[in-house]
C-alpha cells in the first residue's frame, strides 16, 4: 500500500509540476486585423509610376511570404483595385512618357485594375513648390500654350484608346495649388489663366472618352482654406471638374488630427460644389507600419463613410519604394515585401 500510495504522489506531484512549467494554457492569438469594409465602387488604389524604372536596375517584389511577383498581380492580390500612373511630356530619361505610360497601363489592365492617368503638364515632377513648363512649351504665349496642353492632352487619350485603355480617371494637373505651367499659369496671379487651361484640359479628356471623369487635384487635403480659395476661384472663372482630388502625408503624430480635418473639408467641398472627392495621394514613413495601417485603416473609412457614396477612394502614393532615391514614404519592408500597413486596402 505505501508503495502505491508513494507511486501515486509522485504521479501527482509529476501533473502539479508539468501544469506549473509546461502545461500553461495556450497562449491568447494575437488579434486578427480586419480591414475596413467599404462599397464595391470605392476605389482601393496605389499609384506605382516607378515599377518600370526600378525593374529595369533590376529590383524586385515579394509577396509577404518572400515569393517573387509581378508588382501589378501582387498589388491586385492585396486588395488594390485601381492603379494611378503619372505622365511626363518629354522627360529626359523617358521614364513616364507617353510610351512608357502606356506599357504600364497595358499591365494594369491585365490585373483587371481600374486606371487613373496623372498629367504633370510637364517634363518631370510638378508639385505645390514648383510647376514648370515643358521645355518645347516655354516659349509658347498663352493662346499657343492653352491650344498645346489640349493637343497634347487628346494624343495621349488617343493614344491609350488606340491600346484599348479607357482611363477610369484623369487629372489635369498634379498639385496644383498655385495653378500649374507657370508663370502663366499660376493662379495667384492669374486665376483666369489658370481656369482656361483646366477647362482646355477638361474638354480634351471629354472629347475622347465622355466617360472618363476629370480631377482637379491640390495637397493639403485637411486646408479647407486652400480648397475654397482654389474651387471658389475656378468657378467663377467657368472651370469645369467632375472630381476634387487631395493629397495627406500626415506624421505618425498628427494623423488623426489630419484625417479629422480631410473630412471635414470633403463633407464641405461636397456641399459647396456638389462635387465628389477622392484622396489620390498618401503616405507614412514604411518604418512606422503599425502606425501607417492604423492612418490608412481611419482615412479610407472616413472617405468610404462620406453621404451619398461622394468619398470616392484612397491611393497610397509608390507603395513599392524601398531602397528607392531615399523614398521613405513606401510601405515595402528592406527585403522587398508589403509591410502590415497595406492590409488597410485588404478584402
Amino acid at each position: 500500500m505505501k508503495k502505491v500510495l508513494w507511486v501515486y504522489s509522485g504521479l501527482l506531484l509529476l501533473i502539479i509540476s508539468c501544469s506549473s512549467k509546461g502545461g500553461n494554457p495556450p497562449p491568447t492569438p494575437p488579434e486578427t486585423y480586419k480591414p475596413p469594409v467599404v462599397s464595391a465602387a470605392f476605389a482601393k488604389g496605389a499609384d506605382i509610376s516607378w515599377v518600370t524604372q526600378m525593374e529595369s536596375t533590376g529590383v524586385k517584389f515579394y509577396d509577404k511570404s518572400g515569393n517573387q511577383q509581378d508588382l501589378f498581380g501582387l498589388m491586385k492580390s492585396l486588395g488594390f483595385n485601381s492603379i494611378r500612373l503619372r505622365a511626363w511630356v518629354n522627360p529626359a530619361n523617358g521614364w513616364c512618357n507617353t510610351a512608357d505610360l502606356v506599357a504600364k497601363a497595358l499591365r494594369a489592365k491585365a490585373a483587371g485594375m481600374k486606371i487613373m492617368i496623372d498629367f504633370h503638364y510637364s517634363d518631370s515632377w510638378a508639385d505645390p513648390g514648383k510647376q514648370p513648363k515643358p521645355a518645347a512649351w516655354a516659349a509658347l504665349d498663352f493662346a499657343n500654350l492653352t491650344t498645346t496642353l489640349h493637343d497634347y492632352t487628346v494624343s495621349v487619350m488617343n493614344t491609350l484608346k488606340t491600346n484599348g485603355i479607357t482611363p477610369d480617371w484623369v487629372q489635369v494637373g498634379n498639385e496644383t495649388n498655385d495653378g500649374m505651367l507657370w508663370e502663366d499659369g499660376r493662379a495667384s496671379k492669374s486665376m483666369a489663366n489658370f481656369a482656361v487651361l483646366i477647362k482646355a484640359g477638361y474638354s480634351a479628356v471629354k472629347s475622347v472618352s465622355s466617360t472618363t471623369k476629370v480631377i482637379v487635384h491640390i495637397s493639403n487635403g485637411y486646408d479647407n482654406s486652400l480648397f475654397r480659395w482654389m474651387f471658389d476661384g475656378l468657378k467663377t472663372n467657368g472651370a469645369q471638374w467632375d472630381i476634387i482630388g487631395m493629397s495627406l502625408y500626415p506624421s505618425v503624430d498628427n494623423w488623426a488630427d489630419y484625417d479629422s480635418k480631410c473630412l471635414a473639408n470633403i463633407n464641405d467641398m461636397v456641399s459647396r460644389y456638389s462635387t465628389p472627392c477622392m484622396v489620390v495621394e498618401v503616405g507614412m514613413p514604411a518604418s512606422s507600419p503599425d502606425a501607417s495601417r492604423n492612418f490608412l485603416t481611419d482615412i479610407i473609412t472616413k472617405v468610404n463613410s462620406v453621404s451619398g457614396s461622394n468619398g470616392l477612394g484612397v491611393f497610397y502614393w509608390e507603395p513599392e519604394a524601398y531602397n528607392w532615391q531615399g523614398y521613405g514614404l513606401g510601405a515595402f519592408d528592406n527585403s522587398g515585401k508589403p509591410t502590415i500597413a497595406l492590409d488597410a486596402f485588404g478584402d
